[in-house]
């Protein structure tokens, strides 16, 4: 199964989801924003991603700023609270399918997915 985490206000978000529309993807949409991850499912998508939460972490954000995530010290579980108390931190989109996942902010990313012996997303993506 497919999944987005979108943010509708995001162009990169829109443009992610109309690329999986268009490709014919079934998915289900997280409006991450609405309905933020638990720190267990982030955790697990940022090892799905193969990624630390300050590597998908949106620093130019008024609350990164204020709490000063740039000079943070780099603890994986306190980035992900703060990331889960403030999912408007989260790095979007991000597209899940069957045991991978990626930062679709082009259509590059969500092709990425799409291979012979991946994770399950159909080839229409291979025409994006």
């Amino acid at each position: 199964m497919t999944e987005i985490w979108h943010n509708p206000r995001c162009s990169k978000s829109r443009a992610a989801k109309a690329a999986l529309d268009e490709a014919g993807v079934a998915y289900t949409e997280r409006r991450y924003l609405d309905d933020p991850p638990t720190a267990a499912e982030l955790d697990a998508v940022l090892g799905r991603l193969g990624a630390e939460p300050w590597e998908v972490a949106r620093l130019n954000e008024p609350v990164a700023k204020e709490l000063g995530l740039k000079d943070l010290e780099r603890d994986r579980a306190r980035w992900i609270e703060i990331m889960v108390a403030h999912p408007v931190l989260i790095q979007r989109p991000i597209v899940v399918a069957d045991g991978a996942a990626v930062v679709a902010r082009d259509e590059a990313a969500v092709r990425a997915l799409a291979r012979p012996t991946g994770p399950g997303l159909p080839e229409a993506l291979d025409s994006l």
